[in-house]
């Protein structure tokens, strides 16, 4: 009954004059249901902030999406408003959350990877003829680079991949119910120390070796950082040394850039070797604690490092260390290793502004290592060999060795280790068989599509840290796709552009607009002024590396294939 028209005779209820209290919390209520499902899951793990993705993937792998009352219970469970948990989860592609009142996805996904070397070999088929395929049970979507690029098109389904995937191959593994990871051969813990693994670890742990003298050696052999930014291993040792402890040291093995695996083929191949020196480098800093973080599309090297750390531990040879094992959640900006460190303390990935930097104000605040798959591979061969073996490869002016990611139109694709400045066409001649039959080398992307498109003209450039900056290009990651007379440098670069345009973080304007304004404006005719300017403003203003490389893809496009995109000379 409204308030007035409550009869003159009826008595206001006692301190009915103040509102009555709430019976239930404000806000939408935890289903004891849900709240019991999470408390299983997450066991006894301490319900720290840091966990957070740890704990939503272990609902997405249970249920195959994350609900709105999962996600609830969940932040009750960790005392976090339920907003900051739904902000985590739904920045992070591999994250399915539903929404109250949604339909949760079909219980399989296929997920068909749709970056340049997979698109080449037919990607865009292979995803046509699933669709017209399967049933409403099974959910086909494109997704960006899985980190097998040599063996394209591939396809994924739950923790399972597919190399050379076609429609019948991923239909048979569907019906097979392959929905885990496929663990390869690899040198094990007793393989690696029967091959002298652990040796030069125990003269570092021991004082035999010391740290001044493993840095020297590192900085003789004047390694740099093989993640793409090529920053001078010793010298970023020093930098963490000079910093007031406690320290700690990240590894990153989250390698999105579409065209690079080399990461994932030795993490599958020889683990012990990265640990090995994994372990050197936090002795040299002093850092107790390690976190590696692993990209979700590497399931099957997550579990190898699950094994082998395992039984590090049971042996002795950790010591005090403590590793951590993060795992992404599809997001590429998180070889950013500002947003890597964000995903580390739990967060959206969202590159930090610099200064500070991570040595000085990484995880946690504290000063942090943070170094790259391949750059600890070969720290133990440094030690063992020595910086002259090191300095003694190399060709065309440069000094070391350089792991190359090789995909695209030639006989022999894959991880290739070869001299530091070794041509593009050296590549293909002496290491991957020349290129397929029929094709012509026309162009070539040196290092991922932040690198751009360059000419076959321009194929006697050493690739190498510093020989391609002054054409607007780099070396990066050292993916190298070889592109052919039969392919369409528009279309390569409109692929690599989407790329962008699906992982920019959108935390600023000129990245997330840009790419995306990017991509309507190479759909047709390319304007040439217009996009150099758009260009100009996303170089110019961008957080991270994401926004100022994205343009490389139009710029070297425009310039070096005019005709290709409608632009007349």
């Amino acid at each position: 009954m409204p308030e007035g028209s409550r009869p003159a005779h009826q008595p206001r209820h006692p301190g009915s004059s103040r509102r009555r209290g709430r019976t239930v919390p404000k806000g939408r209520q935890v289903f004891p249901s849900a709240q019991n499902d999470v408390r299983a899951l997450l066991g006894d793990a301490p319900r720290r902030r840091d966990l957070l993705i740890e704990f939503l993937h272990l609902i997405q792998d249970e249920y195959g999406h994350i609900s709105a009352n999962h996600l609830m219970a969940l932040a009750d469970e960790m005392k976090m408003a339920q907003a900051e948990v739904y902000e985590v989860a739904t920045f992070y592609a591999h994250f399915d959350v539903v929404k109250e009142g949604e339909t949760p996805p079909p219980v399989v996904t296929v997920r068909v990877c749709d970056s340049l070397s997979c698109t080449l070999n037919g990607a865009e088929k292979v995803a046509a003829d699933l669709k017209a395929s399967v049933g409403a049970d099974v959910r086909i979507v494109r997704a960006p680079c899985q980190g097998r690029c040599h063996t394209g098109p591939a396809a994924e389904i739950g923790h399972h991949f597919i190399d050379h995937a076609d429609a019948a191959t991923v239909c048979a593994a569907i019906d097979a119910h392959k929905h885990e990871p496929e663990i390869p051969p690899y040198k094990d813990l007793d393989a690696y120390r029967a091959d002298g693994g652990y040796r030069t670890l125990q003269r570092v742990l021991s004082g035999t070796l010391t740290r001044d003298q493993v840095i020297d050696i590192v900085d003789k052999a004047g390694l740099r950082g093989c993640g793409g930014a090529g920053f001078p291993t010793a010298r970023k040792w020093k930098s963490v040394l000079g910093e007031t402890g406690p320290r700690l040291m990240a590894v990153n093995a989250d390698e999105g850039e579409p065209g690079t695996f080399k990461d994932r083929h030795f993490l599958e191949t020889d683990p012990h070797r990265v640990l090995e020196g994994m372990l050197i480098a936090a002795r040299v800093v002093e850092a107790a604690d390690i976190y590696f973080y692993i990209r979700d599309e590497y399931p099957a090297a997550r579990e190898i490092l699950t094994r082998e750390l395992a039984g590090l531990r049971a042996t002795g040879l950790l010591g005090s260390t403590r590793v951590h094992l993060r795992r992404g959640a599809g997001a590429y900006i998180c070889g950013d290793e500002s947003a890597m460190i964000e995903s580390i303390e739990g967060k959206r990935g969202l590159p930090r502004h610099k200064p500070p930097l991570p040595f000085q104000v990484g995880i946690f605040g504290r000063p942090t290592l943070i170094n790259n798959t391949e750059t600890l591979y070969w720290i133990r061969d440094l030690i063992e060999r020595g910086p002259e073996w090191w300095t003694g490869n190399g060709r065309n002016g440069r000094k070391g060795l350089h792991v190359y990611s090789v995909s695209g139109r030639v006989a022999d694709p894959g991880v290739k280790i070869a001299p530091a400045g070794v041509t593009v066409r050296e590549l293909i001649d002496e290491f991957c068989g020349g290129m397929l039959p029929g094709h012509g080398f026309k162009a070539y992307v040196p290092g991922g599509p932040s690198s751009g498109i360059l000419p076959a003209s321009m194929g006697d450039i050493p690739l190498d840290f510093g020989t391609l900056e002054a054409h607007g290009s780099f070396i990066g990651s050292a993916a190298v796709v070889i592109l052919s007379d039969k392919d369409d440098m528009k279309e390569a670069a409109l692929n690599m552009m989407r790329f962008f345009r699906d992982e920019s973080c959108g935390q600023c304007t000129p990245c997330r607009v840009g790419t995306e304004k990017a991509v309507k404006l190479m759909v047709g005719r390319w304007d040439e002024k217009l996009l150099a300017e758009l260009s100009s403003a996303m170089r110019d203003a961008s957080i991270c590396g994401l926004g100022q490389a994205a343009p490389n893809c139009v710029t070297l496009t425009m310039k070096h294939f005019p005709a290709e995109v409608g632009i007349v000379k």
